[in-house]
């Protein structure tokens, strides 16, 4: 019986606690602050187009007046065209509620804009995703062109790839051949889905960094040991519109 108790004690003992291993991105500003960042993709009727856009143009102070847009920008090329793709900020998901709440109630917004434009459209698509702590999203210097390079990695998260991933990026960014805008870890839509915004001067210019970026040792050994890890890649290359924040 004393053995049987022995014993029984051993096993409710408390246990150590495993060291949890933590990559960047999921440590740092995403826990503390809670902030996201809404990805919404839209594609348009080709005749409707630039209606959608002049319409939107006359109307956004109704929606900027409810939450913040980070960006807004039309697919040039890269898959589908006629095409908007735009980012909204939020300071977590109640915030995100509450904007979508008053969005259904302001009765300017839904009758000036939403309502009459829907036609126009005929996809929507929407991803939720953070800023990973070791990226605070630039202002690129002047106007120019954008490139949304986006990333499907293997399953597993960032305590798989993340590290690999993050030397990748600082690689072309050492470069300065483009300039980093924001890396985004989706956390709604496809997972282990990583999106990378770039800033150049214009499509020649990024041209000619990428041939530059592709003759580098260090980069090709870092992209090297990325591409371990990855499943797929797409971009496509953004003309931001005349209403846009970033420009």
């Amino acid at each position: 019986m004393l053995a049987l108790r022995s014993g029984l004690r051993t096993a409710l003992a408390p246990r150590a606690l495993t060291p949890q291993v933590c990559s960047p991105f999921a440590t740092g500003p995403r826990q503390s602050d809670g902030t996201l960042y809404e990805f919404r993709t839209y594609s348009l009727k080709p005749s409707k187009t630039n209606a959608f856009l002049q319409n939107f143009q006359k109307y956004v102070h109704l929606r900027t007046a409810h939450s913040e847009m980070i960006g807004y920008w039309t697919v040039e090329f890269g898959g589908k065209i006629n095409r908007v793709f735009h980012i909204w900020k939020y300071d977590n998901f109640a915030h995100r509620t509450a904007v979508r709440k008053a969005l259904a109630k302001d009765k300017e917004w839904q009758e000036q804009f939403l309502i009459s434009n829907l036609a126009f459209m005929d996809e929507q698509e929407v991803e939720i995703t953070y800023l990973v702590p070791w990226c605070k999203i630039r202002t690129p210097p002047k106007e120019g062109v954008y490139e949304l390079a986006t990333f499907q990695m293997k399953p597993g998260g960032p305590a798989l790839w993340g590290d690999a991933f993050k030397r990748a990026i600082n690689a072309h960014v050492e470069l300065g051949y483009s300039t980093l805008v924001g890396v985004f870890h989706t956390e709604y839509g496809a997972l282990n889905r990583v999106h990378v915004l770039w800033w150049n001067d214009s499509a020649d210019s990024r041209a000619a960094g990428r041939h530059w970026s592709h003759e580098d040792p260090r980069v090709v050994a870092a992209v090297r040991e990325s591409v371990n890890y990855l499943e797929s890649q797409q971009n496509m290359f953004l003309i931001p519109t005349s209403f846009s924040p970033l420009k």
